[in-house]
C-alpha cells in the first residue's frame, strides 16, 4: 500500500454542498466558506443549517435543492444508512459532473457500497474519512485519508480538502481510507477506555489520580492525549463533547466488525466496544467519549 501526503492539487474554486451540519459539518462549512467557496447547506433539522447563514452559505431545504449546481457534494452524516438515505434524496439534484466527498466513518465495505451506489449515479467518488475531533475541524487542521475513484476526481475536491484540513493521505484504493481510520480509531478508543480505567484504579486505591497523570507526564508513555483527557476525566468536565461518546460506540462497533471479518480476534476492542455500548445505554451517549470514566467509577453489584 503507497502512501503520499501530498496527492492531486485542485484547481478551480467549486460550489460545495455539504450535506450534515452536526459538530464537525459544521465547523467544516465555515472553513470552506473562509476559502472562499460557494457554500450550499442542509441539515435534517434546519437550525443548524441556518446558523451558516451568517458566513454566506445558501440554506437549503432538501438535499437536491442543497446539491443543484454544486461540484462537490459532501456528506458529512452519522452512519452509512443515513448517508445512503440522503443521498438517494439528493439524487434528482446532483450534477452529473459533479464529485461526491463522503467523509463520514464507516466499514471498508460499506465505503465500497457507497462507491457502488455513486457508480450507478455515474456520479465520480472520494472516500474521505478524517482524523480530529471538534477542535482540529474548527481549526481547519484536520488531517484526511482519501481515494478516488479517479484522479481527476481527486483534483477537483483538492480546494475542498485544502480548505478544512493541513494534511491529506492518499491511499490506492477505495475502502483503504476507511480501513485505516478503523485502525487509527481502535487505538484511539483503547487509550482512552485505558486512561479511564487506570484514573479509576488509582482513586479506587486511595491515590489523588491527578499524580497519575503527573507521572506519566514526561515518560515514554506520555501523550497530549493523556494529558487533555485525563485531567477532563478527573474534574468530571466532560458534558461538551469533542468526540461525542455515541459516535465512539459507532466506530468502535466496526472496528469489532472489521476485525472479524478479517479473520481477527481483537480482544481489546470488543471490550471496549461493550464498555461504550453500556455508557450509551447509561445516557452518557451526547457526553465526550471520555465520559466511559464515568463507567469505570462504577462498581457492579456483587
Amino acid at each position: 500500500m503507497n502512501t503520499r501526503d501530498t496527492g492531486p492539487r485542485g484547481h478551480g474554486r467549486p460550489v460545495v454542498a455539504v450535506l450534515g451540519i452536526g459538530t464537525m459539518g459544521d465547523a467544516m462549512a465555515r472553513n470552506i466558506a473562509a476559502a472562499g467557496l460557494e457554500l450550499r447547506v442542509w441539515n435534517r433539522s434546519r437550525e443548524p443549517a441556518e446558523a451558516l447563514a451568517e458566513v454566506g452559505a445558501i440554506v437549503c431545504a432538501t438535499p437536491s435543492e442543497a446539491c443543484r449546481g454544486a461540484k462537490v457534494v459532501l456528506t458529512i452524516l452519522a452512519n452509512e444508512r443515513i448517508v445512503a438515505e440522503t443521498i438517494d434524496q439528493a439524487r434528482e439534484g446532483i450534477d452529473r459532473d459533479a464529485v461526491w466527498l463522503q467523509c463520514c466513518t464507516v466499514s471498508p465495505e460499506g465505503s465500497r457500497r457507497l462507491a457502488d451506489k455513486a457508480a450507478a449515479m455515474g456520479v465520480a467518488y472520494v472516500e474521505a474519512p478524517l482524523l480530529g475531533t471538534k477542535e482540529p475541524a474548527v481549526a481547519g487542521t484536520l488531517t484526511i485519508l482519501a481515494a478516488a475513484s479517479d484522479m481527476c476526481a481527486g483534483e477537483r475536491v483538492q480546494p475542498v480538502l485544502d480548505a478544512v484540513g493541513t494534511r491529506t493521505v492518499w491511499l490506492d484504493a477505495i475502502s483503504q481510507p476507511s480501513s485505516l481510520k478503523l485502525a487509527y480509531n481502535s487505538w484511539v478508543l483503547t487509550t482512552v477506555e485505558g486512561v479511564a480505567e487506570a484514573l479509576a484504579l488509582a482513586e479506587g486505591l486511595g491515590v489523588d489520580p491527578r499524580q497519575l497523570i503527573n507521572v506519566i507526564n514526561g515518560s515514554a508513555l506520555n501523550s497530549t492525549y493523556v494529558q487533555s483527557k485525563g485531567p477532563k476525566m478527573i474534574s468530571d468536565d466532560l458534558d461538551t463533547p469533542s468526540f461525542p461518546l455515541e459516535a465512539a460506540a459507532k466506530d468502535a462497533g466496526l472496528i469489532a466488525d472489521a476485525a472479524r471479518d478479517a479473520g481477527l480476534k481483537l480482544g481489546i476492542v470488543e471490550v471496549v466496544r461493550d464498555r461504550l455500548q453500556l455508557a450509551v445505554s447509561n445516557g452518557l451517549g451526547r457526553a465526550d467519549v471520555a465520559a466511559t470514566y464515568r463507567m469505570s467509577r462504577r462498581a457492579p453489584a456483587a
